[in-house]
């Protein structure tokens, strides 16, 4: 474990915030974490913010300091996932989803306890529904408690068992009927539940029967002056290459067989028509199944300094999405750009631009080549400059952090909007 100094002084007039985090904040570099981050800076405006997360990747260890910067006190713990999955199997003597015990730690249960004989934590912020288990009880269940689920994540373990066989079909189908069970009770003690879209917070509000203040959406927003097709960025792509890039961490299953469908299914129909496509796939930590998928016009990267030259330079950006629920984040980086990507319906779930406006989609492997070989023709380009003024007016981090620093404070706080503009304006 490592607890940061405590960074405030005793007159700061801020009410202490707990913020209970499933994976460090930082970096900024793929879904969750995108989320989280900006979280976090949001919510350190408004209140004295005390982070517990895990560290389940031990090269985010160097991105400690940037972490400290934004709390009153920084309690990171390593998070070794051997270790966390023969834990887990605990839950099949308990009754539990297996999620919860992969994530218990007594350490963090000490850690809360120092905390709270400290501080008067006055406010809890929870992000990812394993970390609830650390706020169910006294003296924390007396504060106020709002909880960011991002995604319904009992339906994806659904999604995944659907395509399974024998005794991981039933551990991944138990996981979902269990998860689900345990995230109701959490949605029913704590002030507030946030999802990651409306769609989510509608599926996930008729299991539990509560009100719309209850259970709530907050977007994700889209950095724009950050993923800004202006820019110059150096080309990473050999010349004469016409690149479909996929981009995303190639660890995650769902982005796995993406990957898989799209290389096997959809991408040689791409390559018959089209001899200059090559099929980049830019991301960390492929995984023995992705980094199989290497031929003469499929290219696994591995983790790149910059998505963003990827992006910029990319004739096509494409996300085959079979598996999914949420935003993501991919789809609206790639907006951003200037790219009106070609997806699945999956993938466009919670994001709202429109099929043949913005971008394209498609579902079926032929229909998804010939979206493909579209935008590489050059058919589609008047989508382009429509899909990065969307994201603009749509997914805005200022409002989605504005909302969320609100809904967790309780109260119509005067000063919130101010701080937070200030700081997106800088």
């Amino acid at each position: 474990m490592i607890v940061g100094k405590d960074r405030m002084g005793t007159g700061d007039p801020r009410p202490h915030l707990l913020f209970l985090c499933h994976r460090i904040p930082y970096p900024p570099d793929k879904g969750d974490k995108i989320r989280s981050y900006h979280w976090l800076r949001a919510l350190a405006e408004s209140f004295q913010v005390h982070l517990v997360a895990f560290v389940d990747d031990p090269a985010d260890w160097v991105y400690r300091r940037q972490v400290e910067r934004s709390c009153a006190t920084c309690s990171l713990f390593p998070l070794r996932p051997r270790a966390a999955r023969v834990r887990s199997l605990v839950g099949l003597l308990t009754g539990e989803p297996l999620t919860l015990p992969y994530y218990r730690d007594p350490r963090i249960k000490r850690r809360l306890k120092e905390l709270s004989e400290t501080r008067r934590i006055t406010h809890v912020f929870v992000y990812s529904s394993a970390m609830a288990q650390y706020a169910m009880h006294a003296p924390l269940e007396a504060a106020r408690r709002v909880i960011d689920f991002v995604d319904a994540d009992s339906d994806k373990w659904r999604q995944y068992a659907s395509g399974l066989r024998g005794p991981i079909r039933w551990i991944y189908s138990r996981e979902a009927r269990r998860l689900e069970i345990a995230d109701q009770t959490v949605a029913g003690t704590f002030d507030a539940s946030v999802f990651v879209s409306a769609a989510e917070a509608t599926w996930f509000r008729h299991r539990v029967n509560l009100p719309d203040d209850r259970v709530t959406s907050v977007n994700n927003g889209v950095d724009t002056s950050y993923f800004d097709p202006d820019r110059d960025y150096e080309s990473p792509y050999p010349a004469g290459q016409r690149p479909v890039v996929f981009t995303g961490a190639m660890d995650y299953w769902a982005n796995v067989d993406a990957v898989t469908w799209f290389t096997r299914d959809v991408w040689p129909r791409v390559c018959a028509l089209d001899p200059h496509a090559v099929f980049y796939i830019v991301g960390a930590r492929p995984t023995a199944v992705v980094r199989a998928l290497t031929a003469e016009r499929v290219v696994v990267t591995g983790r790149v300094p910059d998505i963003r030259p990827y992006l910029r330079h990319a004739a096509a950006v494409v996300a085959p999405m079979r598996i999914a629920r949420g935003v993501q984040n991919k789809v609206l980086e790639a907006m951003s750009m200037a790219h009106a990507p070609v997806v699945t319906s999956k993938a466009l779930e919670g994001i709202g631009a429109v099929d043949g406006r913005e971008l394209l989609v498609a579902d079926d492997a032929l229909q998804l080549a010939r979206q493909v070989l579209r935008v590489l023709n050059g058919s589609n380009a008047a989508l382009e400059p429509a899909a990065r003024d969307f994201v603009r007016k749509h997914h805005s981090w200022h409002e989605s952090c504005e909302r969320l620093v609100r809904l967790v404070a309780g109260a119509e706080k005067t000063d919130v909007p101010n701080v937070i503009a200030r700081r997106y304006a800088n």
